[in-house]
């Protein structure tokens, strides 16, 4: 259940900051920035926590090229259902949100991977103090 929750929590954060719908931080900023400065400030710092805290775990635990070749499969699994004519991407929306997905799926990755590696090969990282 922890890797679920990982990944939601990222798919959260980034359907927030953008999303296809009128309910996004990108859409509503556009709108509301001049009337709602301060606000806008707020909930901008909040979701940049929310990045710095994915993408430096992420970072940290698969680095640049993981988070590549995690993105490469995700990509060549949609050209797969794609090809094989299960997957129709001409409609835009439904687009976005399967790049939400894609990225959100890296991110899940990265912040639930030093856990899927202890638990595969036993071995702790040397990061882990609390065990």
């Amino acid at each position: 259940m922890g890797f679920v929750t990982r990944w939601l929590c990222a798919f959260a954060l980034l359907a927030l900051t953008y999303n296809p719908t009128a309910l996004s931080y990108v859409r509503w900023t556009a709108e509301n920035y001049d009337s709602q400065l301060p606000l806008t400030v707020l909930l901008g710092l909040v979701l940049l926590v929310g990045y710095i805290i994915y993408l430096r775990a992420t970072l940290r635990s698969i680095g640049a090229f993981g988070m590549l070749l995690i993105l490469a499969v995700v990509t060549a699994l949609l050209w797969v259902l794609y090809d094989y004519g299960l997957l129709d991407l001409s409609n835009r929306d439904f687009t976005v949100w399967l790049g939400l997905l894609a990225l959100s799926l890296v991110l899940g990755i990265g912040l639930s991977w030093s856990i899927i590696r202890r638990k595969l090969s036993g071995q702790a990282d040397v990061d882990d103090v609390d065990e």
